[in-house]
Parts: C-alpha cells; structure tokens; sequence
C-alpha cells in the first residue's frame, strides 16, 4: 500500500517498527509520516519507552531509550534512502536492458 501514511496507521504500525518487522514500502511511509508529523513522533516515543523501557526493566539492563530511539529512527532513514537507491538502480538497469532489446531487434529487422 503507497501514499500517505495516517495517523491511525502510524500507531498500528509502531509495534512492527520498534520489533522492525516493516517491509521497505511500509518502512518508507512510516518514515515519512514521523518526519511530517510532531504528534505521531510524541506518539512513537511514548510507545518506544513503554516496550523498550519494560523490557530492560525485567531484564536489569541500563539503557538510555531516547538516544536509541533517535538512532532506530536514523537508521530507518538511511535503510530507506538505500534502498530507494537500489530501487531506482533497479529501473534504471531495466530501462538500459529494454533499449539493448529494442536496437537489437531493429539490427536483426534491418540485416
């Protein structure tokens, strides 16, 4: 599913995030809406700190979960930015490969 990303399936997909169970088409929706929207951000921090924060709790661990919340959030920017780079790599190559079939077949048309 492309396009805009809504507030309510922001939240149903924080779950998926923090476990980083998000596709690359999700991933890059979920990114993009955190980017434009201040309330999911707030959002996503709650939830973070709340699953994170459980989490080490049980098991006696320290953490600091805004600064790891902050470098998930960047690490999801640079996994999209790459592969939207594969992604157009990808276009590009095949549009390359059709235009090799394309004078190939006028070559063989015209001999």
């Amino acid at each position: 599913m492309k396009g805009t990303m809504t507030c309510k399936e922001f939240e149903k997909q924080i779950p998926n995030f923090v476990e980083k169970k998000l596709d690359y088409w999700a991933l890059k929706r979920f990114k993009g809406h955190y980017d434009s929207c201040p309330e999911c951000q707030e959002e996503l921090a709650i939830q973070y700190l709340v699953f994170e924060g459980l989490n080490r709790l049980e098991k006696g661990e320290a953490f600091d979960l805004q600064n790891e919340l902050n470098r998930r959030i960047q690490e999801a920017g640079r996994q999209v930015e790459k592969d939207d780079n594969l992604l157009n790599l990808g276009t590009m190559l095949e549009t390359v490969a059709m235009a090799a079939v394309a004078i190939l077949a006028l070559w063989i048309l015209l001999h």
